[in-house]
Parts: C-alpha cells; structure tokens; sequence
C-alpha cells in the first residue's frame, strides 16, 4: 500500500534545472513541502523519494491526512 502511494506520488514529480548552478530541483505539488535539490537528476529523484517517505511517516505518526494520489489513499483506522 505504501510503496504503491510512493511510486504513484513518484510519477507526478516535476523537475526543473535551476539556471543558477544548474543543479535540479524536484517537486511532488499533491503532497505540500515535499521538494529537493541535488546535483544531478539521480540524485534529486532520490532525494525526492527519500523526503516523501519522511513526509509519509510524520504525517501518519500526527494522524495529518495524506492526499490521494490515482485514486490511492493512505488512511490509518483506529481499531478497539
């Protein structure tokens, strides 16, 4: 379930080269404040990858909505 939401998040990164230091900058915009800056194109989505697994776990740990994503959803149920 989760590694289904990352790939799918995954695929709606957006890149740019930074005109700068040309280094690249991603972004995932359904899933507020995940971004990175990397040196190279690897590197970036990897960084991208790694900040969003972040970004999954806190907001799941502070029971904060994720956004759905091609119609995948995570959602945390209490059980009794």
């Amino acid at each position: 379930m989760i590694l289904d939401y990352i790939t799918r998040a995954m695929k709606h990164a957006k890149y740019e080269v930074l005109s700068d230091d040309g280094s690249f900058y991603g972004e995932i915009p359904e899933c507020n404040g995940v971004y990175a800056n990397a040196p190279t194109l690897e590197e970036c989505r990897e960084t991208l990858a790694e900040v969003l697994d972040e970004w999954i776990v806190f907001r799941l740990h502070r029971n904060l909505p994720l956004p759905v994503i091609d119609g995948v959803g995570i959602v945390i149920k209490e059980v009794a």
